[in-house]
């Protein structure tokens, strides 16, 4: 397993969306997200830490606009957090090394998959393709992503 961290480096290097969303605790409008429709086999990381969060296994099609998972690839990894802005109650979802703000997890996922929907920004996720997650140091969660068809 690698070492995950929040640098200066890593933060200089966000887009600003990247930053509005991970630092700024921002959501991007729904339906507009570059990894919310990709439905290729991988693992989706911290953009600015590089821990991975979710395997494309757990992705699914929620109709919310954001990329929706049922768990996080790591547990530890996430940190749930509670968030009261906009006049709600709802649980944040942080990534634990890299404090990225990630979006929210919510009790309507699927039944049969944990009942959870973990609804992230794609502005808060690196995809790594499973081609490359042995080079790019995540081979441990191979067997956490489906084969390719």
């Amino acid at each position: 397993m690698g070492t995950y961290a929040r640098t200066e480096e890593a933060i200089a290097a966000l887009s600003p969306e990247e930053y509005r969303v991970t630092q700024e605790n921002g959501t991007e409008r729904p339906g507009t997200g570059a990894l919310l429709g990709n439905k290729e086999p991988g693992i989706y990381v911290d953009i600015v830490s590089g821990e991975p969060l979710f395997a494309s296994a757990d992705k699914y099609e929620s109709g919310c606009g954001w990329p929706s998972f049922t768990k996080p690839i790591e547990p530890a990894h996430i940190n749930e957090v509670t968030d009261t802005t906009h006049g709600m109650i709802r649980t944040e979802v942080r990534s634990a090394h890299g404090d990225s703000h990630l979006g929210h997890v919510f009790p309507d996922g699927p039944r049969d998959r944990g009942g959870l929907r973990y609804c992230i920004n794609s502005a808060s996720l690196r995809f790594v393709h499973r081609d490359d997650m042995e080079a790019q140091g995540y081979g441990a969660y191979l067997d956490q992503v489906e084969d390719v068809a």
